[in-house]
């Protein structure tokens, strides 16, 4: 009953200001899925060190987001982390400069491993569809109110 996020205590107000999150591909996937049943963890920020991969996973579902499913997928790339940081649902992830989605949420099916890092997107495409090189540039921009 303490959980904030299970009680919906916290949301996107609560950050004042956050700093920026570098990164680089250091691979390129591909393929999408239909079934992929991503379970969506409750929280709305996850925090990172310089050096964590992430796995970037696409989808087109309407309504993703923290607490539910999604089973529409495309498989975008691994990501290294250049900076240590904050995540949070709604920061709009740009690969080469542009914007692909926005953070819909986690699944940690492969935790500790990686985290899995959900994106909500208007067409799903892969890492490769997208047309994505190892060592191209991942930029989550900060904020500061």
């Amino acid at each position: 009953m303490g959980d904030p996020y299970e009680r919906q205590l916290v949301n996107r107000t609560f950050y004042h200001s956050k700093s920026p999150l570098r990164g680089r591909v250091v691979a390129v996937l591909q393929g999408l899925l239909e079934n992929r049943s991503l379970q969506l963890i409750k929280p709305i920020s996850r925090t990172f060190s310089a050096g964590t991969i992430l796995e970037l996973i696409a989808t087109d579902e309407q309504g993703a987001g923290p607490g539910g499913a999604v089973d529409r997928i495309a498989y975008v790339a691994f990501v290294e982390l250049l900076d240590g940081g904050v995540l949070l649902v709604g920061d709009p992830v740009l690969l080469n400069g542009r914007e692909i989605g926005r953070i819909a949420g986690y699944d940690e099916t492969h935790m500790p491993n990686h985290q899995n890092t959900i994106i909500s997107v208007d067409q799903r495409r892969s890492g490769a569809d997208l047309g994505l090189s190892v060592g191209d540039p991942m930029f989550i921009p900060g904020f500061s109110s």
